[in-house]
């Protein structure tokens, strides 16, 4: 394998070595990542709130500054991909297997155990909406779009290697050329790993989860190593054939098949009262996001372990997918400007992200409050298949969501050993494809070990580990882009300009 950097080596050594400790003491495995994840979040959620908090800020500073003119590549530079290929890119990239996994399950979860109100409510039902709105929404593609936004910028207008270290010289100068810059991009790929791994387990247990509950296949590990183990074949010919076509058309697949099951759930759901609680809550979210976003009820221990256990561990998980998500969506949009980037990353996204969850969660609350089946008592990863089977359609709604969660499964890791491939190959935008193929194994690997040695909360443990570290570095990579973008809107004269007066009508 040529052009391998000591980061590949580094980092799998590290991968190689988690996976030892997993295989060989599962049990001791869970409680280690338990307690160092209890840690976290009870030391530092204060951090994770102020910090996600602070890029949101950030990138809407920058799409009203000036600055947004300048242009993620040269001046005379065009969009490699059209909007709507783009657009279905960076969101399959982004969040695809978690809005399957998650789009019925937590507004329910918050509905009968929500964050302030009694449980099973109407405050209960807007809470659970508004909650879900939160996680998901600006915060999160701020997390995304900041990453990405450094790596585009850095590459496509300053000739930087693509790498999370070359971000951070207006910072820390050349030390990235040496052992410092080695380690931060080590954190990077080890996060990204850690990240995707944790999502794959996710879409293993729901498609299990799915194929339970139609034919009756047993939900166990042995089910989800054979899942893991088929997809794994899957993305990696997908990989194999390049990002133009693989992923390409893949995103393309998955944006159809999400609009047609979201579509059958919208009109066989309840869909006036949808379209009234997404509006609803987007005006509650809107009115709320300041109050939300630095919530950390440092007096209330309830109240408290609600917040890490889902505020806390969702900003986690989008930390921990930003170097990949970052990457690739880099990767696809230079010719654009800054200020139609972020527009792009940050609200395009999460609209579509708050009309898909008042659709599911809207139809999973409603069968709930009927009383007809008590969703409660499935597990996490079958609550989307529970709902189908009380409407009309049922079995072709669940195949849909089967069919839709693979294809995100095979994108996500797809883009992923692309984007690992790239960081350890100093910045190349053509991995050689027994890199990809190893990071493709280790990250299925990692996956298998996690739902092996403590299934879904062993995944969120990793989660919020993994993140830590490269938390500090998207705190740097902000810094970093301050200075030089200011200095360059100075060398290219961006400045507001003053409205002209108009002159008086002679009389």
């Amino acid at each position: 394998m040529k052009k391998i950097s000591n980061v590949f080596w580094i980092t799998l050594a590290l991968v190689l070595g988690a996976v030892i400790f997993g295989v060989s003491k599962p049990i001791t495995f869970e409680e280690v990542t338990a307690n160092i994840q209890e840690f976290i979040t009870s030391a530092f959620g204060w951090y994770y709130l102020t910090l996600v908090t602070i890029v949101v800020i950030f990138c809407i500073f920058l799409i009203f500054s000036p600055i947004g003119a300048i242009k993620l590549g040269k001046p005379d530079e065009k969009p490699e991909y059209s909007k709507g290929t783009w657009f279905a890119m960076l969101f399959s990239a982004g969040m695809g297997i978690g809005l399957v996994f998650w789009g019925a399950a937590e507004p329910l979860s918050h509905f009968m155990s929500p964050p302030l109100a009694e449980g099973g409510t109407s405050a209960a039902y807007k809470e659970s909406m508004r909650y879900t709105f939160f996680h998901w929404g600006i915060h999160a593609w701020g997390i995304y779009a900041i990453v990405a936004l450094g790596l585009a910028y850095y590459k496509f207008r300053k000739d930087e290697p693509g790498l999370i270290s070359a971000t951070l010289k207006p910072v820390l100068g050349n030390r990235m050329n040496g052992p410092l810059g080695t380690l931060i991009d080590v954190l990077a790929v080890f996060a990204t790993v850690i990240g995707v791994a944790t999502t794959l387990g996710f879409g293993a247990a729901q498609i299990n989860g799915g194929l339970t509950y139609l034919l009756g296949i047993p939900n166990n590990f042995t089910v989800q190593f054979i899942i893991i183990a088929v997809v794994t074949v899957l993305f990696m010919i997908s990989a194999w054939s390049g990002l133009g076509k693989g992923i390409k058309y893949l995103s393309n697949t998955n944006m159809f098949l999400a609009i047609g099951l979201f579509i059958l759930m919208f009109f066989i759901g309840p869909t006036i009262l949808i379209l009234n609680m997404f509006t609803d809550t987007v005006g509650g979210y809107i009115q709320n996001i300041a109050q939300m976003s630095f919530r950390i009820a440092p007096l209330n221990e309830e109240h408290r372990g609600w917040i890490n256990g889902w505020t806390i561990f969702y900003w986690a998980w989008w930390i921990s997918w930003s170097p990949f998500v970052g990457i690739f969506i880099a990767r696809v949009s230079r010719g654009r400007t800054i200020r139609e980037f972020l527009i792009g990353v940050l609200l395009l996204p999460a609209v579509v992200s708050f009309l898909w969850f008042a659709t599911f969660g809207t139809s999973a609350i409603e069968i709930q409050k009927a009383g007809i089946v008590d969703l409660t008592q499935f597990a996490t990863e079958e609550v989307l298949f529970a709902i189908f089977n009380q409407l009309p359609g049922s079995t072709i709604l669940s195949i849909v969501a089967i069919t839709l969660i693979s294809t995100f499964f095979i994108t996500s890791a797809d883009s992923a050993t692309f984007v690992l491939g790239m960081q350890t190959t100093y910045g190349s935008l053509t991995p050689s494809n027994s890199v990809k193929l190893t990071w493709g194994i280790a990250q299925s690997t990692v996956a298998l070990i996690l739902l092996y040695s403590g299934g879904l909360q062993a995944l969120q443990n990793a989660l919020i580990i993994a993140a830590f570290p490269f938390s500090f570095i998207i705190a740097l990579m902000m810094i970093s882009l301050y200075l030089s973008l200011t200095k360059e809107k100075k060398e290219l004269g961006l400045y507001f300009k003053p409205t002209p007066k108009k002159k008086a009508p002679k009389v």
